[in-house]
């Protein structure tokens, strides 16, 4: 059985919301909907204090033929519209614990990150 879930982060604004590989949110939804804590290990080089939230962390877009072509030959139809985020935004309140070198920032997150670096 597993007993929690470790990921990384690419960037994680001031409030805690983490921005990782595209996937990350729904494990972390996942791991709250079967009780599994989630926690958040990066360095504090990745926390971003000038960024308040999740919302303005700006989400690379990857070129669209990576999810309408097989090999070169187009799979889907020219008509549909396509969005191909490389990253994906976790709202802080799924974050159990971002573990970090200088020890474990806990909720709420602006306090402890904010404390963090005092």
């Amino acid at each position: 059985m597993i007993q929690k879930v470790i990921v990384g982060a690419d960037r994680i604004a001031a409030n805690g919301d983490v921005a990782n590989k595209i996937g990350t949110y729904s494990v972390a939804v996942l791991a709250q909907r079967h009780g599994i804590p989630f926690y958040v290990a990066a360095p504090l080089s990745t926390l971003d204090l000038s960024t308040p939230h999740g919302d303005l962390i700006p989400i690379e877009e990857r070129p669209f033929e990576e999810v309408t072509h097989i090999k070169g030959q187009r799979i889907a139809p020219e008509s549909i519209k396509i969005r191909n985020p490389a990253f994906d935004v976790t709202p802080n309140e799924l974050v159990s614990a971002i573990i970090t070198e200088k020890g474990i920032i806990k909720a709420p997150f602006t306090e402890s990150i904010a404390h963090i670096f005092s």
